[in-house]
């Protein structure tokens, strides 16, 4: 049927001979053999158009939803978190998380770091957030633009290790700098960021963060108390060799240890393409190591990295690999109380152009022990961000791609290379929100975009 249509546009071009006459011989050539013509260079992807929801966000990395908690988990069960979740509140479900290398004008914990800042956004709302440059002076949770902007938690004085865990080896750690990466355990814990606060060979750090944006109240692990760092907090003795001793890049929750306790484990990737496993309680191991991603210098273009877990069938962890333009998926198994590698699968796609980032296109909220919004529903596609070309891909677990797309912003166009640099899903999967390093036309820099979803299975 396709060749039969495309001989009819080509009969229909040959009645202007005129115009066509250089053509028509070759046409007529394999019109007589019964073969395809030529492939035609692709056409570009199609376009997104972008709602710009706000600017002023410097350093505008990681974005993720913020989501609904599960009762059972903290922030559900005791009244003082749960107040935080509600319209309008700091963990608002529909509100989103977006990290920036600005401190808004909060005072720095320490001058030798750099700044950092976690806000949280509710980008309901058809006008434009123009975030104030220091509105967070005070140095604690501020607030602006009503309430639709707030200072979640900063490397600021308010919010260092030591309020709640002063014995802690990484007391005078800040939760974020230069934070990287965004896991939310909503089945049964906390919020995670990662941060590479002493460059990409320095020690990176997880950090684990309750609602008033301070280090873990209360930690298991009293050694780390909230804050995971370098090789300072690795499991002693450790289980499997591993360290977080380079920048960290992102986060994932895997779910409840595999010993028993039912404590939260994340994983950590790091710049020399290590991955490690953060036992909330027991502290660091390894999971797989350096140069399982190809290892990078964090810079203006290779900014970050990350992960998406799915759990059903089977434990997969996706890893965005930037400088080698590719996804890395490990599949994992349990053994003695610990995650194990069992395989290493590389998706290499045409597509692909320096992916910064990926998140479930239907992430998991109903789970009870695996909700988050870096964990992918039963057989849930993949988006990916390409930081080299400025597309997001749709790409199905098997590595086929659905759909590609470019992003289109009214008044600026189609955005290029090294703009687009992290990606979030809404609850209700009929949303993406993207963020955008640099200025839009007359706008302060850095910025999150609203598009609509794309490539469903019949869509």
């Amino acid at each position: 049927m396709r060749l039969l249509a495309t001989r009819a546009r080509i009969r229909r071009r040959l009645l202007h001979p005129v115009r066509h006459a250089a053509l028509a011989v070759g046409i007529l050539g394999w019109l007589a053999m019964d073969v395809a013509p030529p492939a035609r260079a692709a056409d570009p992807p199609p376009e997104l158009a972008g709602r710009v929801i706000a600017v002023g966000i410097p350093g505008v990395s990681a974005v993720r939803t913020v989501g609904g908690f599960h009762p059972g988990g903290p922030i559900y069960d005791k009244p003082n978190f749960r107040a935080t979740t509600q319209a309008g509140a700091v963990l608002d479900p529909d509100r989103i998380f977006v990290a920036s290398t600005s401190n808004f004008g909060a005072p720095l914990a320490r001058a030798d770091y750099p700044q950092g800042a976690i806000l949280s956004i509710d980008p309901r709302g058809d006008q434009t957030l123009v975030v104030p440059p220091g509105f967070a002076a005070a140095g604690d949770q501020a607030k602006a633009l009503d309430g639709r902007v707030v200072l979640f938690t900063a490397q600021s004085p308010a919010f260092v290790n030591r309020v709640y865990n002063p014995g802690a080896t990484t007391a005078d750690w800040p939760p974020v700098s230069n934070p990287t990466g965004i896991s939310i355990n909503n089945a049964f814990g906390r919020p995670w960021f990662t941060s590479v606060p002493l460059g990409s060979r320095g020690a990176g750090t997880q950090s684990v963060i309750d609602p008033d944006g301070r280090p873990l109240d209360g930690a298991p692990n009293k050694v780390a108390g909230g804050i995971f760092a370098g090789d300072l907090t690795n499991r002693a003795p450790q289980m499997t060799p591993g360290t977080m001793s380079t920048g960290a890049l992102a986060t994932a929750l895997l779910g409840k240890s595999p010993d028993g306790s039912g404590r939260a484990v994340f994983a950590g990737l790091h710049t020399d393409g290590s991955v490690v496993q953060v036992h909330v309680e027991k502290g660091v191991d390894g999971l797989a190591p350096a140069g399982t991603i190809t290892p990078f210098e964090v810079g203006p273009r290779l900014t970050r990295s990350g992960m998406a877990f799915n759990w059903v069938p089977n434990a997969i962890l996706y890893l965005s690999d930037p400088a080698g333009n590719a996804i890395v998926a490990l599949t994992l198994v349990t053994d003695s109380g610990l995650f194990r590698v069992d395989s290493t699968r590389r998706m290499r796609l045409a597509e692909l152009d320096a992916p910064i980032d990926l998140a479930p296109a239907l992430a998991e909220i109903a789970n009870p022990a695996f909700s988050s919004n870096t964990t992918l529903a039963g057989d849930a596609d993949l988006y990916v961000v390409n930081r080299g070309n400025g597309t997001i891909v749709r790409v199905k677990q098997d590595g086929t791609v659905r759909a590609v797309r470019r992003v289109m912003v009214p008044g600026a166009g189609v955005l290029g290379p090294d703009r687009l640099n992290g990606i979030a899903v809404s609850n209700d999967a009929s949303r993406i929100w993207v963020s955008v390093s640099g200025s839009l036309p007359g706008q302060p820099e850095g910025a999150v975009l609203e598009l609509p979803a794309f490539g469903a299975l019949g869509s």
